[in-house]
């Protein structure tokens, strides 16, 4: 994909993972009060906590999807920095350093846009190997459907990181707290 279809993917990923994280869908009615009414009084705290949440993702996501294209500047591109242990690290940054938390959401998603969205793909395994991974769906950067498959695909990242947050693990879980979960659902 090209700058703009990976800026398009981290706005859209900002808005749709700032409702996720603000709205409880097993909470009830999201705008009413305790009556049932909805009013001004209950529809404004939730949309200011919508708000606030897509302006506080808006950085690290957007950021994260366009991160992997630095290696433009050096390196390979689509190999230096497009990478599984590259993935590792900017997941274990923010549980290291207490910053830029879902930074790794961005890149994880300019990943798969690159091996979905355009036919060349990416060097998953690179250093170890130069072999460039891609699903058969892409189209070519400059084609006419560029943005529509950006859309489509950011539309399904959105629902696979809707089902993790509501029914596997808070998408805003500590690694140690998710860990300790996968342990004991899985017995290990």
């Amino acid at each position: 994909m090209n700058k703009d279809g990976h800026i398009l993917n981290g706005a859209l990923l900002a808005i749709g993972l700032g409702v996720i994280l603000s709205i409880d869908p097993t909470a009830g009615p999201v705008f009413a009060g305790p009556d049932g009414t909805i009013t001004v009084d209950t529809v404004l705290p939730v949309l200011t906590d919508v708000a606030w949440t897509i302006v506080a993702l808006s950085v690290p996501v957007t950021l994260g999807a366009l991160a992997p294209d630095i290696d433009t500047a050096f390196g390979r591109h689509r190999k230096t920095l497009h990478n599984l242990p590259i993935l590792g690290i900017f997941i274990a940054f923010p549980y290291l350093f207490g910053n830029l938390q879902f930074v790794w959401i961005g890149v994880a998603t300019h990943y798969l846009l690159d091996m979905v969205g355009s036919k060349r793909g990416i060097a998953l395994f690179y250093p170890l190997s130069s072999a460039e991974y891609q699903v058969p769906t892409g189209v070519a950067t400059s084609s006419e459907w560029a943005t529509r498959v950006t859309v489509l695909v950011t539309a399904l990242e959105l629902a696979v990181l809707a089902a993790v947050h509501n029914y596997v693990f808070a998408l805003d879980t500590s690694l140690t707290q998710a860990a300790g979960l996968f342990r004991s659902t899985f017995g290990m």
